[in-house]
């Protein structure tokens, strides 16, 4: 939906709006009161259209959305955008799936901002790397299990694998990996390597919203089960003792037992 350029001229501001893990209802109250005063909202590809419900009628919404392989904007031309429309229609609402702040690139966009001596705001949102588990029954810590978590993105600018990936396999922390779905298969590689064959794993498809996947099972048939839960991204994975607590993984720690008890 466009409208007319503001012949009333307004201060430009920004706002950078987490818009939480895909479920509407997620959204925080200042989110929304911050959508209802933009008159202009440039939205992400994991934000749900009913999101933009939120704004005015009037507001311009533009489709900025970025993902793997299928880029629609670079984040110079986003960062431009921004500017360029707070200049010139006032209030731009940034609006991104999960936490700004999160692999959001967030304080690229602040500091671009701040180059033009435009006043930005931050709203939170609820980040998936915690809020997706959470909704699974799978806490990212828990008395016993894991004393602390890692929240790793999966690729790299390079399209390799974190180099902190490696030091997390060795840890006895949860690892929560962001866009790793498509390193699933060198990503268990280095878990095996660090003799954690059956670590319990989650991979959770579009959490929160109704295209949800789930799969459970442990590092050594994880690639399998994604494959035959047929699993795309967007999608995250949890590796660590905690995904143990799932109801559904009560099956697989009983036949583990069993092959123990057998031997």
């Amino acid at each position: 939906m466009t409208r007319e350029k503001n012949t009333t001229i307004r201060e430009p501001k920004i706002t950078l709006v987490g818009a939480g893990p895909g479920d509407p209802e997620l959204l925080t109250i200042k989110a929304v009161n911050a959508l209802k005063s933009a008159d202009v909202v440039l939205y992400d590809a994991l934000v749900q259209e009913e999101v933009l419900t939120y704004a005015h009628p009037d507001a311009i919404k533009v489709y900025v959305g970025k993902r793997s392989g299928e880029h629609s904007y670079g984040q110079d031309t986003i960062n431009k955008l921004m500017v360029d429309y707070a200049l010139n229609y006032g209030h731009v609402v940034r609006l991104k799936g999960g936490d700004p702040f999160v692999f959001g690139r967030g304080y690229e966009e602040l500091d671009f901002a701040a180059g033009y001596s435009i006043p930005v705001s931050i709203v939170p949102g609820l980040s998936s790397s915690i809020s997706v588990p959470g909704l699974q029954q799978i806490p990212v810590t828990h008395r016993g299990l894991s004393e602390s978590f890692w929240v790793v993105t999966g690729t790299t600018a390079s399209g390799q694998i974190s180099n902190d990936l490696y030091e997390a396999a060795r840890s006895k922390a949860t690892v929560v990996v962001l866009m790793g779905l498509g390193k699933l298969k060198e990503i268990v590689k280095l878990f095996r390597n660090e003799g954690k064959h059956q670590l319990p794993v989650a991979a959770i498809q579009s959490g929160s919203t109704e295209e949800e996947k789930l799969a459970i099972g442990i590092v050594d048939t994880i690639v399998e089960l994604v494959e035959e839960k047929g699993i795309k991204a967007p999608a995250l994975l949890v590796f660590g003792e905690v995904v143990s607590l799932h109801p559904s993984f009560q099956p697989i720690k009983d036949f583990y037992q069993a092959l123990k008890e057998e031997h």
